[in-house]
């Protein structure tokens, strides 16, 4: 059977030229390529048994345990899409990617799938649920626990020849504030994101050339991003497909004590952090003593910034350590490491595919500011959504198709690209992405507000802090607990206001619009 680049079919290759190398660690749960290859090939045929069919979204709800790498290859073995949900999304979040994603199944932890009771009634087309047990005892009437189901299932490759075509989407939020699902062919998304085979050489040729992996030297590489985000998930499958050891970080919060003592344990020679949210805390713990870090030779970051600061404080305890701060987004791929940059800016090398253009998609000339966009391996768009699609993806008269999502940039005289933000409206706090529109329209539904408008402040440890700027009706003076607490059922934790700052009226535009420049000078007046 010819194999092709569907994630099923590599990790296949994978198992099958080094059955026996170490492949996951993930808590006490260790797995070689082999009893994942077998463990993942279980969930597939659990599911096919189960009514789900290919090209039908199958969800995953839950923190970093092995579990969720199998279920995720799992999904792939009977050409389903895997949908990574965030955990710390509410039960309105939750319906949300559940209804928008058409997911027919979802594996999910025990306490998690709690949340999702709360709305399983308007999700009609959920009609299969696999529980991870975490400890808690929430009923899930009609669900299944996956241990059992992996037991009566088979564990042979014995499925339908797949296609490159095959699908993949991660979540990503939505300029109106709604996660929307970036949909990728898996062809384009093990090229764009994954490394293609050799994440520091050239790409591998054909998807049978991925054997040569499992005669590399050994690796291992601790994962301490959440693999339900695109960073996270990236490197772990960069880590798996290069025939590495990947080590997930398990813990629910954060410990740099424990992330450093897992490093020593598993003598890792790669670290993933997100940004200086995890950089500055492992610094910090470095500085105490006692941790062998002799196996590290990198650390690298996504989904926040790792700035020079961050990178200068882990120096003085990791002088010898690489640094793989790459930039990266749901709708581009991986796109090119960091060069440094100016004051307050990120400039990276970006790949041949990727440059910023105009709004006539023309490349800018350097120093002039237009926006980051990529072409090759870029996603189809985004799913069961054309309008965006259209407003994201677009064609030239060249007829090269490219990606443009939004995010600013100017292009440097030596060929580097120097980030200016996504209209400086995203707000990226410890890796999670919020969009301004989504807190307000919370925030307004509170009684005593009349008007306001969110935007992201500075701040050391998370990069940047959620504030508002509030016109209350007349007579009423809310506090911040009131309104975090009026937002806490409605919004993720990451999301709800840090600060507040109480106004007579809120400015806006002369089309009406949000003033966030105006808002930010609010706060810079009161500081």
């Amino acid at each position: 059977m010819a194999r092709s680049y569907n994630l099923a079919d590599l990790l296949e290759i994978l198992a099958d030229a080094g059955p026996e190398r170490p492949a996951l660690v993930a808590g006490g749960e260790r797995r070689t390529y082999r009893e994942l290859n077998e463990r993942a090939s279980r969930v597939g045929h659990h599911l096919a048994a189960a009514g789900v069919a290919a090209g039908e979204h199958v969800a995953i709800l839950s923190y970093n345990r092995a579990e969720w790498l199998e279920s995720m290859l799992g999904a792939f073995k009977i050409r389903a899409v895997p949908i990574p949900v965030n955990y710390r999304y509410v039960a309105a979040e939750l319906h949300h990617v559940l209804s928008d994603s058409d997911s027919v199944a979802i594996v999910g932890e025990r306490s998690l799938l709690a949340r999702v009771e709360e709305v399983r009634k308007d999700l009609p087309k959920l009609r299969h649920v696999i529980v991870l047990e975490d400890g808690a005892d929430d009923e899930i009437p009609g669900a299944v626990e996956y241990e059992a189901a992996l037991a009566g299932a088979d564990p042979s490759d014995d499925f339908p020849e797949r296609s490159s075509d095959d699908r993949y989407i991660m979540y990503t939020g939505g300029t109106t504030g709604y996660p929307k699902g970036v949909e990728w062919r898996c062809e384009d998304i093990f090229f764009g994101a994954l490394g293609g085979g050799n994440v520091l050489g050239d790409p591998i040729g054909s998807p049978d050339a991925l054997a040569a992996n499992a005669e590399q030297p050994a690796m291992a590489v601790l994962d301490c991003a959440p693999v339900m985000h695109g960073a996270g998930q990236w490197v772990a499958f960069m880590g798996l497909f290069s025939g590495a050891k990947v080590v997930l970080y398990t813990e629910h919060g954060f410990d740099p004590a424990t992330a450093l003592k897992l490093l020593a344990a598993e003598q890792a020679n790669v670290m993933m952090v997100v940004g200086d949210v995890m950089a500055r805390p492992i610094a910090k713990e470095l500085a105490r003593g006692g941790y062998d870090t002799s196996s590290l030779f990198a650390v690298a970051s996504g989904g926040a910034p790792l700035t020079d600061a961050a990178k200068d404080e882990l120096r003085v305890h990791l002088p010898n350590v690489m640094f793989l701060d790459n930039y990266g987004a749901s709708e581009t791929g991986a796109t090119g490491p960091s060069v440094g940059g100016k004051e307050g800016t990120a400039r990276f090398q970006m790949k041949p595919d990727t440059t910023v253009l105009d709004d006539e998609l023309n490349v800018v000339k350097p120093g002039e500011i237009g926006k980051l966009a990529r072409s090759g391996h870029i996603p189809v768009g985004y799913y069961n959504d054309p309008v965006k699609t259209a407003s994201t993806f677009f064609t030239d008269k060249n007829g090269t198709r490219w990606s443009v999502p939004g995010d600013f940039a100017t292009l440097e005289e030596d060929g580097t690209i120097t980030l200016l933000g996504r209209g400086s409206l995203m707000i990226n706090t410890g890796g999670e992405k919020v969009y301004p529109e989504e807190v307000e329209v919370a925030l307004k539904d509170h009684p005593d507000v009349y008007d306001v408008v969110v935007v992201g402040l500075a701040d050391e440890r998370f990069g940047q802090r959620v504030a508002a700027v509030v016109a209350p009706r007349p007579g009423t003076s809310p506090t911040l607990e009131e309104l975090t607490e009026h937002c806490r059922s409605r919004l993720a934790g990451y999301k709800l206001p840090r600060q507040i700052k109480l106004v007579d009226e809120v400015q806006r535009t002369a089309v009406g619009k949000s003033d966030y420049k105006w808002a930010r000078a609010v706060f810079a007046d009161n500081a």
